[in-house]
């Protein structure tokens, strides 16, 4: 993926970081103005949907990422995981939060493409919170190997502390084929750490609630592209990371993994599916 191309997507990562900010899991910093602009653009149909009883797009956000953040506290308390590496960052606070909580015993490197990694390196450094344990590197998630690539990245990492590789926001805007490519690196690098595990949102067609499509669709305008559903059904993506390198995988709604009823009960949680592999 060129960084011109990651233009099209970066909308989105505005957006989202307008949501985590509007509900305290973000900072100042890392909220912008043409995140609000979206979301309040967003806005009116998200109160149709909330007065029907559906699903919003921000719940939906919020179920997802919660529920990511539970996996990955899992990770580090139960399977003793002390590195990270968030593929497609863009503006998420997840690192900034995760180094607070865990300070130096946890390695957090943020990845993206050039344009987005030098705005988050730019807004995290204002804050004063890189260090040789946090930091900003440029990545391109859809490189084999070589500069920039998952690859190469892995290889400055220690195998010993483990390695946690998260995608959140990502897979849906890419055509199959580069999912599987990126799910076949990240399992082959994942192999080489003591414990590794693989985290990632994703949409399935066979399971998607009616306002899935309908959000899609204002994705898909705001990112002018298709926004895609690779699989019909869990077992059928299952399989395809089972493919990919996965010795273990599963794939499972948000209020089925959340473990607070905050994040259980809330109609986003039914909506949202998230990878957990290893």
């Amino acid at each position: 993926m060129t960084d011109s191309g990651a233009e099209a997507i970066s909308p989105t990562a505005h957006a989202t970081s307008y949501v985590w900010g509007r509900n305290g899991l973000s900072y100042p910093e890392l909220v912008t103005r043409q995140g609000r602009v979206m979301f309040e653009v967003m806005w009116p149909m998200m109160t149709v949907a909330g007065l029907l009883g559906g699903p919003t797009l921000e719940s939906y956000l919020l179920a997802r990422h919660r529920t990511i953040d539970a996996l990955l506290e899992r990770a580090i308390e139960e399977e003793g995981v002390t590195q990270v590496v968030e593929i497609a960052c863009g503006l998420s606070p997840r690192g900034l939060r995760f180094k607070q909580r865990h300070g130096e015993k946890l390695t957090y490197i943020e990845a993206d493409l050039p344009g987005m990694a030098a705005r988050k390196e730019a807004a995290l450094a204002r804050m004063g919170a890189l260090s040789e344990s946090h930091r900003v590197v440029v990545l391109d998630a859809l490189k084999e190997q070589g500069p920039n690539s998952l690859t190469e990245l892995a290889g400055t990492l220690e195998p010993d502390r483990g390695l946690v590789v998260i995608t959140e926001g990502l897979l849906g805007y890419l055509e199959i084929g580069l999912v599987q490519g990126i799910w076949g690196r990240v399992a082959e690098t994942l192999a080489g750490f003591r414990a590794g595990r693989y985290m990632a949102d994703i949409q399935l067609s066979g399971e998607a609630d009616p306002w899935v499509r309908v959000f899609r669709g204002v994705l898909s305008m705001f990112v002018r592209g298709a926004v895609h559903m690779h699989f019909e059904d869990q077992p059928a993506a299952v399989s395809a990371l089972e493919r990919a390198g996965f010795k273990e995988a599963e794939i499972r709604r948000a209020m089925d993994l959340a473990e607070t009823n905050d994040v259980r009960d809330t109609p986003g949680a039914r909506m949202a599916h998230v990878v957990h592999a290893g």
